[in-house]
């Protein structure tokens, strides 16, 4: 991977980590492809509209109560014209507490998530 394919990773992440903080989930849901798949463990989520990940963000701000600082560990595990896989830990006031597999596709200039599945 390149290194500009690296810094534009690392710079959708650091959008991403700020409009969680903001509890911004227009922000949020701008960052999802449409279509875009939401795979967990037997129960996997399409995403058809935009307004169906804001509504989503939402409802769900609560489980980020008290959460001030927002880190990332991103490995980039694979690539292909228009496609990145990244491997993201994130870490909420300094704890590691989700990790996520992202394949981020290229959309108008940018990245935008395609596929997002939990990872162990």
């Amino acid at each position: 991977m390149t290194n500009t394919a690296e810094n534009h990773v690392d710079q959708f992440f650091e959008r991403y980590a700020a409009a969680l903080l903001a509890r911004d989930a227009t922000a949020v849901a701008e960052m999802y492809a449409v279509p875009s798949l939401i795979l967990f463990p037997g129960h996997a989520i399409p995403v058809n509209d935009s307004k169906q990940t804001e509504d989503f963000f939402a409802s769900a701000w609560s489980q980020y109560d008290g959460i001030e600082t927002v880190g990332t560990q991103i490995t980039i595990m694979g690539e292909a014209p228009g496609s990145v896989w990244a491997d993201v830990i994130w870490s909420y006031n300094d704890q590691p507490q989700e990790r996520f597999c992202y394949q981020l596709v290229e959309r108008d200039g940018g990245y935008q998530i395609g596929v997002l599945t939990p990872m162990a």
